[in-house]
């Protein structure tokens, strides 16, 4: 027989978890104030040839004032099993952070009209093109070996009650991009989105597409297909993103990073200071690399070269830093205004068929962990990005993104470094989900002593010592 304390055990361990993850079964493991959870994605279906270009609103992920260490995703099946790249092959992964009015309502996926719907808020990274690559945390098909944790004593803060709008809620977006390239005719051709092999003439706005663009985002969208070969067939199945968040409560022991996303696209431009204004920035996210033969072989022998210089409007110490490039790619570097390296990142080609090291694939970037304090950027400083393709051979639809963590070298003044959360919740949030745990923590003993009381006086029951 299930005793009355029993009963309210499993009551209060269902009230806290509810509280904390409200869409999610996820387990929390706790190992000395480091919290993580593995959470999945609304299922997407597959099939040969098959594009997922979905955006999923409200995803699961940790609430409250916290401080992120680490985001972790990959590709998995219904059994939980990875899906290799020359199967499923993860174009980008990202997910964004939003405020969204209370009582508002946005559809929970396959939809990025959320972006223009009134009470939307998107909320950005500090970096220059938040219009565009405006996210916190985001890889491609080198999800599995490339390092993003966030070293001690820093974090990425979210959940700060202060920053959220009145009337409004924070919440994640995920956006996947996933191409099968089972039985495909040209599986590079296709994770490279040439648009001869999706039969595409217009993109997903209606839009043609020129003449001269030969493949890229705008012609492998979502539920577009890319050739397979004649007779293959293969089973349709479910994929998730499962991704694994790792973060900390927020205190003071913890510093904050901001997060910059630079993309070697962009056309921005400094001007003449006697304008007093420089042009704005566009990134355009992906470019083409040509072939060095079809260069008459004059481009440095066969590696294409693309750079852009930027200007750190603020700038501070950097904690981390790493690149984005596809299948082609030979590295990228950052660099400051006198020519010193901020980050070289170099890819990992894998060499065999399972999950995390697939043949011909980038199947990680090296990351850049300087000591802190070493390496710092001025404010207004320009810096230089670089990135490298071999042009063997040409590729389409490649990127050049890189992305770094910068920590004032005085922490900036905020609000709950110099007060911690729990207080600030209490005195001004009485009903906040903390508040309500604890009220039914208070009810439960109270019922459970109400109980124990009314069983000693009828029976003599003898209470047992948890």
């Amino acid at each position: 027989m299930v005793h009355c304390s029993q009963v309210w055990l499993i009551y209060l361990v269902t009230l806290l978890v509810a509280l904390n993850f409200p869409n999610s079964q996820a387990v929390v493991k706790n190992e000395n104030g480091v919290k993580s959870a593995v959470f999945l994605s609304p299922k997407f279906e597959h099939e040969p040839g098959s594009v997922v270009n979905e955006f999923y609103y409200n995803i699961d992920f940790p609430r409250g004032h916290i401080a992120v260490k680490n985001f972790y995703a990959e590709v998995v099946d219904e059994a939980g099993n990875p899906i290799p790249l020359h199967e499923t092959y993860l174009h980008h992964w990202v997910v964004i952070r939003y405020y969204l009015r209370k009582g508002v309502e946005v559809p929970k996926h396959n939809a990025n009209l959320g972006f223009q719907q009134s009470g939307f808020i998107l909320a950005s990274n500090d970096g220059p093109c938040q219009n565009v690559l405006g996210q916190y945390f985001g890889l491609g098909s080198e999800t599995r070996r490339t390092d993003t944790h966030v070293p001690d004593p820093y974090g990425i803060e979210v959940g700060n009650p202060a920053e959220i709008p009145p009337g409004y809620e924070e919440r994640w977006l995920m956006n996947v991009h996933a191409i099968d390239t089972r039985g495909t005719e040209d599986r590079l051709g296709c994770t490279e989105c040439r648009c001869d092999l999706y039969n595409v003439t217009v993109d997903e706005y209606g839009v043609a597409v020129p003449p001269d663009y030969a493949g890229g985002l705008r012609c492998c969208y979502d539920q577009t297909r890319c050739r397979v070969r004649e007779g293959f067939q293969s089973a349709r199945r479910g994929l998730y993103m499962r991704y694994t968040v790792t973060w900390v409560d927020w205190d003071a022991s913890v510093l904050p990073v901001r997060i910059y996303l630079f993309d070697v696209t962009d056309t921005w431009r400094k001007l003449d200071d006697s304008t007093g204004r420089d042009t704005p920035h566009h990134c355009q996210i992906e470019y083409e690399v040509e072939s060095c033969s079809a260069a008459d072989g004059i481009n440095d022998g066969c590696i294409d070269t693309k750079r852009v210089s930027l200007t750190m409007p603020t700038g501070g110490n950097v904690i981390y830093g790493v690149a984005h490039q596809h299948t082609g790619g030979i590295g990228s570097t950052l660099y400051g205004e006198d020519g010193r390296v901020i980050c070289s990142s170099i890819p990992t080609y894998g060499e065999g068929n399972e999950a995390g090291n697939e043949a011909g694939y980038i199947v990680g970037m090296s990351s850049c962990y300087p000591h802190p304090g070493s390496l710092k950027i001025s404010d207004g400083e320009t810096l230089v990005l670089v990135s490298n393709y071999s042009s063997g051979r040409r590729h389409t639809g490649v990127m050049g993104l890189f992305y770094i963590l910068v920590a004032d070298e005085t922490p900036r003044p905020n609000t709950f470094v110099h007060a911690p959360v729990e207080k600030h919740e209490e005195m001004t949030i009485p009903f906040s989900l903390f508040g309500v745990a604890l009220f039914g923590v208070v009810v439960a003993v109270a019922l459970l002593v109400a109980y124990r009381k009314r069983r000693e006086s009828e029976d003599g029951y003898q209470s047992i010592v948890m």
